[in-house]
């Protein structure tokens, strides 16, 4: 039988006293009062990989969310059978909406919505661009990506002066606010784009 530390703090966290002195005296490598200090940092600095969006989305299951259950269980049936876009799909489900704390589009009229925006860039552009600035805009090569025809994310369109910027339909991969957008957008761009482009 495999016990997982966060299986014991869990139990800890929930034991009477003389439950946690067992558990302190069962493992006295773990640090229970450290594990279970409430956390501090914001969901940016606890969300920076994938297996991270769904230690939250677990940790939301476990005290009763519905959307992060049916997410975890839509992960666990599909990720061995998909296509990688629709694993990448799945995944960027899973991180948008550990992301969003609880957060979910409605889609309304009024409602303040944000999604990543990417962009191609030229190689006369990069390399005008600073190391920061590159750094800033997560810049990733497209080299493991088809370039012959319709590969998708490939879009420019100008209007009037000097650019037009237009979104049109809903997508479940919107987030809370734009530091978040930003976060999901550059921490996460190899899943955007497994989701955006066709690997060779």
């Amino acid at each position: 039988m495999e016990i997982q530390e966060k299986n014991v703090i869990l139990a800890y966290s929930e034991a009477e006293d003389s439950g946690k002195k067992l558990l302190r005296t069962l493992f006295p490598s773990i640090d229970f009062d450290a594990a279970t200090q409430p956390e501090t940092r914001s969901i940016i600095e606890r969300v920076t990989t994938f297996d991270e969006a769904v230690e939250e989305l677990n940790r939301r299951a476990s005290d009763g969310d519905e959307l992060a259950s049916q997410l975890l269980n839509d992960w666990e049936q599909l990720h061995e059978s998909a296509t990688p876009d629709l694993v990448a799909y799945i995944k960027l489900r899973i991180v948008c909406a550990a992301l969003n704390e609880g957060w979910e589009p409605e889609f309304t009229e009024n409602e303040e919505r944000w999604y990543p925006w990417h962009y191609l860039w030229t190689q006369g552009e990069i390399d005008r661009m600073s190391d920061e600035e590159k750094q800033q805009r997560a810049l990733i090569g497209v080299d493991d990506y088809r370039q012959d025809g319709w590969a998708g994310f490939a879009f420019s369109f100008s209007h009037d002066s000097p650019s037009y910027s237009l979104s049109a339909f809903g997508s479940r991969l919107c987030c809370k606010d734009e530091k978040t957008a930003r976060h999901a957008a550059t921490t996460f761009i190899r899943l955007w784009a497994d989701f955006k482009l066709i690997r060779k």
